[in-house]
């Protein structure tokens, strides 16, 4: 992976009801983003494919972020079917076969991204669903499986990325999603457990990061957006 232009670390998640919505707040953000993240709820919505072709068109890169968990010949057939449209991360998740089929698949510029523990879950949860380790170890355990399967990097909480880069090559791709520019405000719902603010990302070693209602719940998005544009940019320059 070559070098990241600043702009293009900042992730907006246009988690919105409709099409039509999230065509509204690209117009709004403008030239603030330049990377955005289509998800499941708009995946279930009319005119999800319509809506990524039209970011493309618009020069905007393009996260698929639906996780594809499938047998892997389906997995594999959905992955060519979102590198056709030139879409530039794309998320798995599941087994190693699984992560193996969408890394074959993969092609042009895409490139696969497995998940690790979803940053709406805690040590509690992970209790509970029988995973008999701590949330730092079963992250750094599904990125070297990940990078053994030919994916290109991880979704990974802050809390988590200095660990991935003290033990994983260098060239895996880390996106970081729960990121919230404030400490929680715990009168306010929010259903991410394991959050960090920008710039404590950048430091830890995330690549990318990816945010949602910090821009999309603010009075003005695009301030909100160019905002952490600079404190990202301060970040980055600050690294050794």
């Amino acid at each position: 992976m070559g070098p990241i232009p600043d702009a293009d670390r900042l992730i907006f998640a246009l988690d919105v009801p409709d099409a039509e919505a999230a065509r509204s707040l690209v117009e709004t953000l403008g030239d603030a983003v330049s990377f955005y993240k289509v998800g499941l709820e708009l995946a279930m919505a009319p005119g999800y494919f319509e809506l990524v072709d039209w970011l493309k068109a618009r020069g905007k890169k393009v996260f698929v972020d639906v996780k594809l968990f499938d047998v892997p010949a389906t997995v594999a057939a959905a992955v060519k079917r979102l590198c056709a449209r030139d879409i530039d991360f794309i998320t798995v998740h599941g087994n190693q076969q699984v992560m193996e089929a969408a890394a074959e698949a993969r092609s042009g510029d895409s490139r696969i991204l497995a998940v690790t523990a979803l940053t709406s879950l805690d040590q509690g949860d992970l209790d509970d669903m029988g995973f008999a380790c701590d949330i730092e170890s079963l992250v750094l355990s599904r990125a070297k499986r990940a990078l053994e399967a030919g994916c290109d990097g991880v979704i990974s909480s802050g809390m988590e990325v200095a660990n991935l880069r003290a033990h994983a090559p260098e060239k895996l791709i880390a996106v970081t999603p729960g990121i919230r520019p404030v400490a929680n405000d715990e009168r306010v719902p929010d259903d991410q457990k394991r959050v960090m603010t920008p710039t404590a990302a950048i430091a830890a070693g995330a690549d990318y990061l990816v945010v949602g209602r910090p821009i999309r719940n603010a009075d003005n998005p695009r301030d909100a957006a160019l905002t952490i544009q600079r404190e990202l940019s301060e970040a980055i320059a600050s690294r050794p």
